[in-house]
C-alpha cells in the first residue's frame, strides 16, 4: 500500500471510529431537545409524537446508522431548532470563521517566526528577554479577559472600533489580534527553540566560514530546517480554526462556526453539533495531511516514512 493510500485509509477509519464517540457523546447530553421545542408546558403526548418525528425513540445504534448514511451522501439532516439543513446553516456560517481565523493566523505567523528568530540570533540579550517575557504574558491571559478589556478600551471608551458584529474591516481588527494572541506565542517560541537547535549545527559554520552572508545563512539554511516543528504546531492548530474560537466568537457575536456551535448546544440540537464536530474532525485530519506533505517537502530525509 503506498503513503497516500495508507494515509487516506487511516483518515477514513479515524473519522468512523471518532464520528461514532462524538456521536454517543453528543446524545448522552443532558436534556431533551423535543421538550425544550415543544416548551416545558407541552403534554407527555406531544413530546412522544416529537420523538417518532426527530427519530429520537429508536436505539441508538440504529440512529447513528441513519446518521452515517445520511453524512455519506452529505446530508446531516435538519436543524432541531429551526428545522433548516444543518448543510446549508453551515456553509453560510463557514466563511465568517475561515476569514477570521485565517487572518488571525496569518497575523501569528507574520509575528512568531520573525520574532523567534530574533529570539534565537539575539540569545540571552535584551530582544530575546522582551521576547519571551512577551510569548509568557500572551500565553497566560484568558482570551476571553483580553476580548473584553480590547472592547472596553478601543470600543466603548476610544470609540476607535466596532464593539460587536461582522461589518467592514474594522470589525475584524479585534477578534483577530485576540485570536492570535495564543498561536503567536507558541510559533514564537517554537521558532526560537528550532532556530537556536539549527544554529549550533556544523553545517551552519561551515556555511559561515565559505563567507556566505547573514542573511542567506538564516532563511537559506537555518530557518528552512528550523521551520519543521513550526510547521507541525501551526496546522494542527489550523485545523482546530472552525470551533477553537468559539470564545472569541461569542464575545463578538461573531455570525462563525463557533457561535453556531454554542447555540446548537444550548438547545441540544444534534444534528447541527454532528455537523460542526464533523466538520472540525476533518479540518485536524486534512490539517495533519498537510503537514505531513510541508515537512517531506522541508525535510527530505522524512519522504517515504
Amino acid at each position: 500500500m503506498t503513503g497516500v493510500a495508507r494515509r487516506v485509509t487511516t483518515l477514513l477509519v479515524v473519522m468512523l471510529f471518532v464520528s461514532a464517540v462524538v456521536f454517543v457523546a453528543i446524545h448522552s447530553l443532558p436534556g431533551d431537545p423535543a421538550r425544550l421545542m415543544a416548551g416545558p408546558q407541552a403534554p407527555r403526548s406531544v413530546i412522544d409524537a416529537l420523538h417518532a418525528r426527530l427519530g429520537l425513540d429508536e436505539p441508538l445504534s440504529a440512529q447513528y446508522v441513519h446518521f452515517l448514511k445520511r453524512a455519506l451522501s452529505g446530508d446531516f439532516g435538519l436543524s432541531l431548532r429551526d428545522g433548516t439543513p444543518v448543510g446549508a446553516a453551515i456553509a453560510q456560517r463557514l466563511p465568517y470563521s475561515l476569514l477570521l481565523g485565517g487572518l488571525s493566523y496569518v497575523l501569528a505567523i507574520v509575528i512568531g517566526v520573525p520574532g523567534g528568530t530574533l529570539a534565537a540570533v539575539r540569545v540571552g540579550q535584551w530582544p530575546d528577554h522582551l521576547l519571551m517575557a512577551a510569548t509568557l504574558v500572551g500565553a497566560s491571559l484568558a482570551g476571553f479577559w483580553v476580548a473584553l478589556l480590547g472592547m472596553e478600551i478601543f470600543a466603548v471608551r476610544l470609540h476607535w472600533l466596532p464593539l460587536m458584529g461582522a461589518g467592514d474591516w474594522r470589525h475584524y481588527i479585534l477578534p483577530v489580534m485576540v485570536l492570535a494572541l495564543m498561536p503567536a506565542a507558541l510559533i514564537l517560541r517554537m521558532t526560537r527553540t528550532g532556530m537556536r537547535d539549527v544554529l549550533r549545527q556544523d553545517y551552519i559554520r561551515t556555511a559561515r566560514a565559505k563567507g556566505l552572508p547573514p542573511a542567506i545563512v538564516l532563511t537559506r539554511h537555518a530557518l528552512r530546517n528550523a521551520m519543521v516543528p513550526v510547521v507541525t504546531v501551526i496546522c494542527l492548530n489550523l485545523g482546530g480554526l472552525i470551533s477553537g474560537a468559539v470564545v472569541t466568537e461569542t464575545v463578538f457575536d461573531w455570525p462563525g462556526i463557533g457561535r453556531l456551535l454554542i447555540d446548537a448546544v444550548r438547545y441540544r440540537d444534534y444534528p447541527m453539533i454532528q455537523g460542526i464536530t464533523l466538520l472540525s474532525i476533518l479540518g485536524v485530519l486534512g490539517a495533519n495531511l498537510v503537514a505531513e506533505i510541508l515537512i517531506a517537502w522541508l525535510d527530505p530525509r522524512t519522504r517515504g516514512n
